[in-house]
């Protein structure tokens, strides 16, 4: 089986970073792009990207909204695909990008093309680059989180397992309800903190019924709730991205576990 692309073109990828993974965890970048090298793809990451606007469009500031992808779409018009380590922010990308300019015609021409050249990262491996395997040992036993944006907007689910069963010793539980929501939902969490309190403790109950060793999910913001809970009731359940994993470079801290910020 051909683990690296096939397709003769090399691909131009702009790595969309995203927040969380800037601000939080760098090594998922880094694992992003040691991935997409991988595949055969020639990466680059745009020094003038910023956040793709999903907060504020989830809060219904849409001036702010549109200020924001118009500067995303202009900093990325030179690339063949956009690639996000993220299905919310990949989502937000695809999905809700075209929508933003109803009465800019130029500018929905614009974000159309662009969108139809955005991807979340696994699924960009799989179904573009036509990856089925990954070269990546992890001897643990893992349970997956199916992230809802990924999953309900951009319909990845069976990409990272395929990816995941391919790395050797790694052992995957699924857990009950995967594809239920783990209470972050972006702001979600700030505006209902007691029913995002509840929504990630039946997750963690989940979690911890498969005995999995470790915890992924290809969302930094569902990867943060989910191990600041776990941390809060002293569980022995390491968390990691997705990719961190594919690329054999869960070797840092696992998320969570790094110092503390004062």
């Amino acid at each position: 089986m051909p683990t690296e692309s096939t397709h003769s073109h090399s691909h131009r990828v702009g790595l969309f970073v995203t927040c969380l993974v800037d601000l939080f965890r760098p090594n998922v970048g880094f694992a992003a792009i040691k991935l997409l090298e991988k595949a055969g793809c020639q990466v680059e990451v745009p020094t003038a990207q910023t956040c793709c606007g999903q907060p504020a469009y989830n809060n219904g500031d849409l001036a702010n909204s549109r200020a924001i992808a118009k500067q995303v779409i202009d900093t990325f018009e030179e690339f063949d695909y956009i690639v996000a380590p993220s299905g919310s922010c990949a989502g937000m990308l695809k999905q809700h990008y075209p929508q933003l300019f109803p009465s800019e015609l130029r500018w929905q021409t614009k974000a159309q093309a662009f969108a139809n050249r955005c991807y979340e990262l696994v699924s960009f491996l799989t179904d573009v680059c036509g990856m089925t395997e990954v070269e990546a040992q992890f001897e643990q036993t893992v349970t997956y989180h199916d992230a809802c944006s990924g999953l309900r907007e951009l319909g990845i689910e069976a990409q990272p397992r395929q990816l995941l069963n391919s790395v050797q010793g790694l052992k995957l539980t699924e857990m009950k309800e995967t594809n239920v929501c783990c209470g972050f939902g972006g702001t979600f969490c700030v505006k209902y903190p007691d029913i995002s309190a509840r929504m990630v403790s039946d997750k963690v109950d989940n979690i911890q019924a498969t005995k999995a060793e470790v915890l992924l999910s290809p969302d930094m913001g569902c990867l943060l709730n989910i191990a600041g809970r776990l941390k809060r009731l002293k569980s022995p359940v390491k968390v990691y991205h997705i990719a961190e994993v594919l690329a054999e470079m869960a070797t840092v801290p696992a998320i969570g576990e790094g110092k503390k910020i004062a």
